[in-house]
């Protein structure tokens, strides 16, 4: 259990906690939409369609889906910044010491779980293709989808490293120095990580009950973390997940629209989707890790009491 042990390091009084926070969501929600807030003024030109823009979130005014995209995702970088910034100066902590128990980041753990994760959701995609073509629209269109590989290749592991970073790393080690021990880190995170996307607009459509995927999502995040020892399987694993929910298939009534392969148009429905992933995919996912990095003591990794001197 040294991922969590680690949090033991630097300085961890109470409001510091609460300053990196206040400042981490400063930076994403204050300075971070900024890029957002300017794009928007240039394609409106009056304060008074900026106005009504802000109320759609700026998708009325004919804004390019990929730059749209890159501004989004700008924000989540701010947030990364002034989360780093916060570990550093106000915790006074390594960076390393909040992302893995090893001497260095595992790059070869983020290739093998991007690689795994993104085949597995090529699979999915082309299964689900061929089974229901009606339900698909072939949207190929060379230069806005190369862009938009581009972008997503480059930009979108800002916004899913900022996620990981915050939730499986600084809060996952500050639940386990409060309740000392592992369950309650995971518990705690997941469901946060989960409700952070409760005001997506696949809530609307399809109810709360979808929520069992994110919050689930954040389940099999947080397993892989303690297991590991590290968040190296969960940033190459959510960085997969968002690129090829960018690049593959878009939904228009997702939280973003792209210039994705293919365009689906069925009805917004829960079906096997939501559950193939959690109780299917997930259970199989860590099988695969566990045998290839030989995981063992589940107990005490998932449950156990920590002992911080």
């Amino acid at each position: 259990m040294q991922f969590l042990k680690q949090a033991d390091t630097g300085k961890n009084e109470w409001w510091r906690y609460i300053l990196t926070l206040m400042l981490m969501f400063f930076g994403w929600q204050f300075i971070g939409i900024v890029p957002m807030i300017v794009t928007a003024w240039f394609h409106t030109g009056n304060l008074s369609d900026f106005l009504e823009a802000a109320k759609s979130t700026f998708t009325n005014i004919g804004i390019n889906s990929n730059l749209y995209l890159t501004v989004v995702i700008a924000s989540f970088a701010f947030g990364l910044l002034f989360l780093t910034w916060g570990i550093i100066y106000i915790h006074q902590k390594k960076l390393i010491s909040v992302l893995t128990s090893r001497k260095k980041i595992d790059w070869h753990r983020i290739l093998f779980a991007f690689l795994l994760w993104f085949s597995i959701s090529l699979l999915v995609v082309c299964i689900d293709y061929y089974a229901h073509p009606e339900d698909f629209v072939f949207n190929f269109k060379p230069l806005p989808f190369f862009t938009l590989l581009v972008v997503s290749f480059l930009f979108l592991p800002l916004q899913t490293s900022f996620e990981e970073v915050l939730f499986r790393g600084y809060l996952m080690q500050g639940f386990a120095l409060i309740f000392k021990n592992a369950l309650m880190p995971l518990i705690l995170t997941s469901i946060v990580f989960g409700l952070l996307h409760f005001f997506n607009p696949e809530v609307g459509k399809l109810g709360p009950i979808i929520m069992v995927f994110y919050i689930g999502t954040g389940f099999l995040f947080g397993i892989t973390t303690l297991m590991d020892e590290g968040t190296e399987i969960a940033l190459g694993l959510h960085a997969a997940n968002n690129i090829a929910a960018a690049t593959l298939v878009s939904l228009e009534w997702t939280v973003f629209q792209t210039e994705a392969l293919l365009i689906d148009t069925s009805e917004p429905s829960i079906g096997y989707e939501m559950a193939l992933p959690v109780f299917v995919i997930y259970p199989v996912v860590l099988f695969i890790f566990s045998k290839k990095y030989q995981w063992k003591g589940w107990q005490q990794k998932l449950t156990g009491h920590i002992d911080y001197k």
